[in-house]
């Protein structure tokens, strides 16, 4: 069983992930395929640098991420062109690990991008992460330093919350509790797997 995960930036995706794997989903962690992909010494990197200058490497000759997120969380045309980079080696890397998953396993494919890249019909199933516009402005504010105007940017730069819950198979409303969130979860797992 082959199923999307997604969600807006700061709306719980990631905690979503994490319990799925508790209950015994291969998570295919997207973001962290993004990372790998340019990492220092990767032709990914090389490739970004090229697109964007040396102002988006840290001393370490790492990626800068905040240095390339003020650029490309601006400008469409540069988000465009970033991912034309990232997103074929995330493609390509997440198959790798979906191949390598035990027959029969429930694979997740935790893509924060999954509705704005068109995938949502190439999964069995997508379980949408879905929280108020307020809860993830507050969320990027107090956990991750942003100001309000550039958590409003970042929210922007992605698919609106009613195109997302179009792709939904199953809804997971993360504006409770972490008990409620947990049940919501452990029921998806359930009807996915029953």
């Amino acid at each position: 069983m082959r199923v999307g995960l997604t969600g807006g930036v700061a709306a719980g995706k990631s905690a979503v992930a994490t319990m799925l794997a508790e209950l015994g989903a291969v998570v295919v962690d997207a973001d962290l395929l993004a990372r790998e992909v340019v990492a220092p010494g990767t032709d990914g990197l090389a490739e970004v640098v090229a697109a964007f200058g040396e102002g988006v490497l840290g001393p370490d000759g790492a990626l800068d991420r905040p240095a390339l997120g003020a650029v490309v969380f601006a400008d469409a045309d540069a988000r465009r062109r970033l991912e034309a980079i990232i997103h074929p080696r995330v493609r390509a890397r997440a198959a790798e690990l979906e191949a390598a998953a035990p027959a029969g396993a429930l694979v997740v494919h935790d893509i924060p991008l999954l509705v704005e890249t068109g995938q949502s019909g190439s999964f069995d199933a997508v379980i949408v992460v879905d929280a108020p516009r307020e809860v993830q402005v507050e969320r990027m504010v107090r956990e991750r330093g942003l100001t309000p105007a550039e958590a409003e940017a970042r929210i922007a730069a992605q698919a609106t919350r009613e195109e997302r819950l179009a792709a939904a198979t199953y809804v997971v409303d993360n504006s409770g509790t972490w008990d409620d969130l947990r049940q919501q979860v452990a029921e998806v797992v359930a009807a996915l797997t029953g």
